[in-house]
């Protein structure tokens, strides 16, 4: 299983994968993942298959199992990271033995109706179709062997499909305006409101409370967008030919720590970035002549966790940008983000019109060169 996605990862609980048997097969065993379900093996006596379901469901294993059951690439829950991240971990394997399937490429009939959750909904994947063999080598380099058959299914993502709100939003604030440009309202749905918690509440420290659910439900702190996760875009300094920004991703959700998140920006001066502190920068660049924006996560044993909502559920960084003298102004929100995606989702963000703004110069105090000449003028003749 391959994670083609440059940043969307699958994190814990991990991922889960479906099918259904073309004929009456069944799994005889498994190496580096499990069926959750054995279903009904009464047909068989003395070895009984591993999984006798149509229609099986298959997860990975947990770290630390015995090294019998392990395959390369295998057991580490489920959890898959994203290419841009670290390519080498953007895969998953096991390994199966299937009985009652044929034994031959002619007999053997290809499973249908994929089903991917990664760990949630919003992946839909295509019928299996066969392809050329795959070639193994041998672990000297000496010898190749190929496989009898091989068939790929590709599954895609639909953040629609995956909720029917967004996930996250962004807000905005800036050295040069007092006004701090909040989440919209509602911006996630306000649909758990009524289920929410008070940030200062007893309940936020009651056991139990970031214990995760079957269903990963989440329990969110009470807050006008009502987003699980929020992005602050701060435009703190500006040099003379450098200017400082702040990011502050906060988690506002009790019951789940984000393991190997990440978050991309779109700006046109991240062509020009200069620094970055605390995250790991990489540019995307899908088109040649754009390089307009930037992948971040977290570095590796230090922030690359966002904790459950509470006082360390925030994880900051600061960007050094370059000023391009043909393009660079804060007038009319330049200095703020287009897009802002948290773990692959697109954020929620405010309306154009409610950027931070330039301070309005007060007109009524300004007196320009020839208004000033103005008035000299009418004193000495009012005075010869």
């Amino acid at each position: 299983m391959n994670n083609f996605q440059m940043y969307r990862h699958i994190m814990s609980p991990g991922w889960t994968l479906g099918w259904v048997w073309a004929k009456k097969e069944v799994i005889w065993s498994m190496v580096g993942a499990q069926a959750v379900d054995q279903g009904d093996c009464t047909k068989f006596k003395g070895n009984i298959p591993h999984c006798c379901k149509k229609n099986p469901t298959v997860v990975d294993l947990l770290p630390g199992v015995p090294y019998n059951q392990q395959i390369a690439n295998c057991c580490k829950a489920g959890a898959v990271a994203s290419w841009g991240q670290d390519p080498s971990a953007a895969v998953s394997s096991f390994q199966l033995s299937v009985g009652r399937s044929g034994t031959s490429n002619k007999t053997v009939r290809l499973p249908k109706n994929f089903t991917l959750l990664g760990p949630g909904p919003g992946y839909t994947c295509s019928q299996a179709k066969i392809v050329r063999s795959t070639v193994f080598n041998s672990p000297d380099g000496r010898r190749k062997t190929q496989a009898l058959m091989t068939w790929n299914v590709i599954c895609t993502y639909s953040q629609l499909l995956a909720s029917r709100y967004p996930t996250c939003c962004v807000s905005m604030s800036s050295f040069y305006n007092s006004t701090i440009t909040p989440c919209p309202t509602c911006a996630c749905g306000c649909r758990d409101k009524n289920k929410c918690i008070v940030s200062d509440s007893k309940l936020s420290s009651v056991v139990g409370i970031h214990t995760p659910t079957k269903d990963n439900t989440p329990l969110l702190q009470c807050t006008q967008h009502m987003c699980p996760i929020r992005v602050h875009w701060h435009v703190k300094t500006n040099y003379k030919q450098y200017w400082r920004v702040k990011i502050t991703i906060t988690n506002f959700n009790y019951r789940l720590n984000y393991t190997q998140w990440t978050l991309v920006v779109e700006h046109p001066n991240l062509n020009h970035i200069t620094e970055v502190f605390s995250f790991v920068y990489k540019p995307l660049t899908p088109y040649q002549s754009k390089n307009d924006t930037g992948l971040f996560y977290g570095t590796k044993f230090y922030n690359d966790l966002l904790k459950e909502a509470g006082p360390e559920g925030n994880v900051q960084s600061e960007l050094i940008l370059e000023k391009n003298a043909n393009t660079f102004t804060f007038k009319e929100g330049w200095g703020f983000p287009r897009k802002v995606y948290f773990n692959g989702d697109e954020c929620m963000m405010p309306q154009p019109d409610e950027f931070p703004g330039l301070p309005n110069a007060a007109h009524a105090n300004l007196i320009t060169v020839p208004k000033l000449a103005l008035f000299w003028l009418l004193m000495f003749l009012a005075f010869p």
